[in-house]
């Protein structure tokens, strides 16, 4: 039986981003708000980097309103301010994914970037 997972929430668990990716949803970006040089040591696989300082703009420019988005940065702070960021420019459907990165590698689910060739 296929498992459907669940819409996409306001706050959302590296779990279930995990058992979306695994379910084969493509309609989702996956967003790093932490520095280049952060993002480029290691990151969730697939997500794409966009530091805050770029995000409304960048987010306007690549993605549709509808667009379901799951952003992470080094704090839950950062990741709260992030979505907030990307709520007032009109997107709908952002999910904080809660701990990011820390618990996402907790798990042992895939990364990639330098440090992560070096595991």
């Amino acid at each position: 039986m296929n498992f459907i997972p669940k819409p996409i929430e306001d706050k959302s668990s590296v779990a279930s981003l995990k058992k979306r990716l695994d379910w084969g949803e493509p309609a989702l970006t996956i967003v790093d708000v932490r520095d280049r040089n952060a993002f480029n040591a290691t990151h969730i696989m697939g997500a794409v980097s966009i530091p805050m300082n770029e995000l409304v703009a960048r987010a306007i420019a690549n993605f549709e309103l509808i667009r379901d988005i799951y952003v992470y940065g080094e704090t839950n702070e950062q990741t709260a301010q992030a979505a907030l960021n990307l709520r007032k420019a009109g997107y709908k459907n952002v999910a904080e994914l809660l701990d990011g990165l820390a618990a996402w590698k907790a798990i042992g689910y895939p990364t990639e970037g330098f440090s992560a060739a070096l595991t």
